[in-house]
């Protein structure tokens, strides 16, 4: 338990940092088509926040935009980089908060971080090392979600609460009919035809052999079996001819982009609704996750109450855009 719910802190922090960012609009065309220097080296060492005794610069907010968009940074408006200095803002003032505590990270949790994330940044290319990371942002982030996570560690759900979310919220635990499918995918039509020919009075045991022995798509393995589908899941083409058919009926030759398809529904699932223990570990996360956003954000502004701290909206590089309430 405690392992998901670092996790979940992670993510609901991060998630909390970045939503205004990834939500904000672009008013106009003209500020699309803006480009802003991040990296003016006038303006490098201008100050534009400052927290109890903490200074930090321009450049200090454009290495915060380099951690945290990598390269993608010539297309932010005014607007997204307004509400990335937010986030860089609140993220600040919980790393001072953390450091005021004599709160530090160990060479283990350091390493760990380190190896954990080079796992995950992987690529096709080769392992990403340590050495291609700011270990400074990475270990200050760290320091944040332990930090946070220390704030969230004692929350829980209880029974009741998942109950009331479950009868607040039937309607999203209706599940809609689905039908489990399989194919035989073919490059053309005539050789379409032909298999179909074969299949139409043929037991499932041998349309999945077929399939094996025939068919050009990626479940061929598995005998053609695509999956569980509801409707929307499956191109338009394809699904409205599939949720026609009965169970084990197959369909004509269906033409799309990618070759000549025979179907056939092996079941059919009707409507139902999800009961409540089998909703509940996913209502428990969901609640879960929404108590740590609502705790931390509480806490961020307890902090911007009672630290001392002022940010220079002028001396950044771009046009500082309020949220307007």
């Amino acid at each position: 338990m405690i392992m998901k719910k670092k996790g979940l802190l992670f993510w609901a922090f991060w998630t909390c940092l970045l939503f205004l960012y990834m939500n904000c609009e672009v008013p106009d065309s003209q500020e699309a088509t803006s480009v802003f220097n991040l990296s003016d080296p006038q303006r490098k060492n201008d100050t534009i926040l400052e927290i109890e005794d903490a200074v930090f610069s321009n450049s200090d907010f454009e290495k915060y935009i380099r951690a945290t968009l990598g390269d993608d940074q010539e297309a932010l408006t005014a607007v997204s980089l307004s509400r990335l200095f937010d986030n860089f803002i609140e993220e600040k003032i919980l790393l001072k908060a953390a450091r005021m505590q004599n709160m530090i990270l160990t060479e283990r949790e350091k390493e760990e971080y380190l190896a954990r994330l080079s796992d995950e940044l992987s690529t096709e290319e080769g392992q990403i090392s340590s050495g291609e990371m700011d270990t400074e942002i990475l270990f200050e982030r760290l320091l944040i979600e332990k930090y946070t996570y220390e704030l969230v560690r004692n929350i829980e759900v209880n029974d009741e609460e998942i109950k009331a979310y479950y009868d607040r919220n039937r309607r999203d635990f209706l599940r809609p009919e689905r039908v489990k499918v399989s194919q035989i995918l073919l490059e053309t039509e005539a050789k379409a035809i032909e298999i179909l020919q074969r299949v139409e009075a043929a037991s499932e045991e041998e349309f999945r052999k077929i399939a094996q022995d025939e068919s050009v798509g990626l479940e061929a393995l598995k005998g053609g079996e695509m999956g569980v589908f509801e409707m929307g899941q499956l191109p338009f083409e394809m699904e409205r001819v599939i949720f026609s058919l009965e169970e084990g009926e197959l369909s004509p030759v269906v033409e799309s982009s990618y070759g000549y398809h025979i179907f056939r529904v092996d079941e059919r699932y009707s409507p139902k609704l999800i009961s409540k223990e089998e909703a509940s570990p996913a209502i428990r996360e969901q609640i879960l996750d929404i108590k740590i956003k609502q705790r931390i954000s509480r806490h961020i502004q307890d902090l911007k109450i009672n630290m001392e701290w002022t940010f220079y909206p002028l001396n950044l590089p771009f046009p500082y855009q309020r949220i307007e309430i």
